[in-house]
């Protein structure tokens, strides 16, 4: 069975079930990410974090965001959103506008799309060359692991919804003027084109799941569900990569 087939799409929590988990997830890493930048604990910083992105068009991904770092000061994490590379980006390598945004030591980045966009949209809309987008895979590999190996602690998504609650969302967004903003022509023939982008993206997830760098494919058919996966799956990152290094998750804290 291919990875997004054997996503259970019924996963789903009850309004106040879900409010109840997700408060608990979000204290959770609110602790995790001041022990990370030092503001807790022992004082010394933790390993960079960088949670990936990616997912289809009206997925959840800026709602899951959204309450990932809700509970955290905004100085201490950085979202960035990555559409198409503009003319100055294009004329280098495909990696290299990301770079400015990846955290260091004892920070956080959250990456709304990725370079993860070579093997997908550029791909299938034929932007780069063939040999160009089979070629990323390795290079993506070669960079993810690069970072780890460097401390990063790196944590990818797929927002997977099936078609049928693609085109609700979608019919959604169309009928209300404060939403319909999201929806563009590009998102419709991207639609258009389910078939091929699922191709992609299966072998995306093949291709780039690695050691450093596992995918979670996340059941966003219900987005209280997908919401409180999200922050948790963050959580239990955080806790094994602190748990391979030999700091304690919880350690004696002082209200100063």
């Amino acid at each position: 069975m291919s990875r997004l087939a054997d996503v259970d799409l019924t996963a789903s929590l009850g309004k106040q079930e879900a409010k109840d988990q997700l408060a608990a997830a979000q204290e959770r890493l609110t602790h995790l990410r001041l022990l990370l930048g030092g503001q807790i604990g022992p004082g010394e910083l933790g390993p960079p974090l960088l949670v990936l992105f990616e997912g289809w068009d009206a997925s959840g991904k800026g709602g899951a965001i959204q309450r990932l770092v809700e509970p955290l000061d905004s100085r201490h994490v950085r979202v960035a959103q990555f559409a198409a590379p503009t003319h100055d980006e294009k004329r280098h390598h495909f990696l290299w506008r990301f770079w400015p945004v990846l955290p260091g030591w004892g920070g956080m980045a959250v990456l709304d799309r990725t370079w993860y966009g070579r093997v997908l949209v550029e791909r299938v809309e034929g932007f780069a060359p063939e040999d160009a987008w089979r070629r990323a895979y390795g290079e993506i590999v070669d960079l993810e692991t690069t970072l780890a190996a460097e401390g990063t602690v790196l944590v990818k998504f797929w927002m997977h919804v099936s078609p049928e609650e693609q085109l609700r969302r979608f019919e959604s967004r169309q009928a209300d003027p404060y939403k319909a903003w999201k929806l563009t022509d590009e998102d419709w023939r991207n639609r258009d084109k389910r078939a091929e982008y699922t191709d992609a993206v299966q072998e995306m997830l093949d291709r780039t799941d690695h050691s450093a760098g596992r995918w979670h494919v996340v059941a966003a058919e219900d987005k209280r569900w997908a919401r409180v996966d999200v922050v948790r799956t963050v959580c239990e990152a955080i806790e094994r990569a602190l748990a391979a290094r030999g700091i304690d998750a919880d350690p004696p804290l002082s209200a100063g």
